[in-house]
């Protein structure tokens, strides 16, 4: 399903680019990010490639509403059984790094930082 030839996201479906997985089905898949910021942190993925959440469109719902119905058994699976933090970077602005729409789970046993700091409070 993965469809980008250059796509570092495409390549982990693929299996060109080993990866930790976490879960895998039809639709999707989830692995531990290679640079995790809590003890808890994988990503979900749907398999087919879609850019950004700009670009995706009511024939990727299903992929993407299969993704958040996981998340939170996947991260009690994890260890993160009092809370976690689901983060889809989107664009520049939103600071992707990788062009594949991507769900980070973050968590741990211990609470997390805080969100994103107000300008002027």
């Amino acid at each position: 399903m993965a469809d980008d030839p250059n796509c570092i996201f495409c390549k982990i479906i693929r299996g060109e680019i080993p990866s930790r997985k976490v879960y895998e089905d039809a639709q999707i898949v989830a692995f531990h990010d290679i640079q995790p910021v809590a003890p808890v942190h994988f990503m979900l993925v749907p398999k087919k490639h879609v850019a950004t959440l700009y670009d995706a469109t009511p024939d990727d719902a299903p992929a993407l509403g299969r993704i958040l119905s996981l998340a939170g058994k996947l991260a009690r699976e994890q260890g993160a059984g009092d809370g976690f933090r689901t983060i889809i970077n989107t664009g520049r602005v939103g600071r992707q790094d990788v062009m594949h729409v991507h769900v980070h789970v973050i968590g741990g046993p211990e609470p997390l930082g805080p969100m994103i700091v107000r300008k002027g409070a």
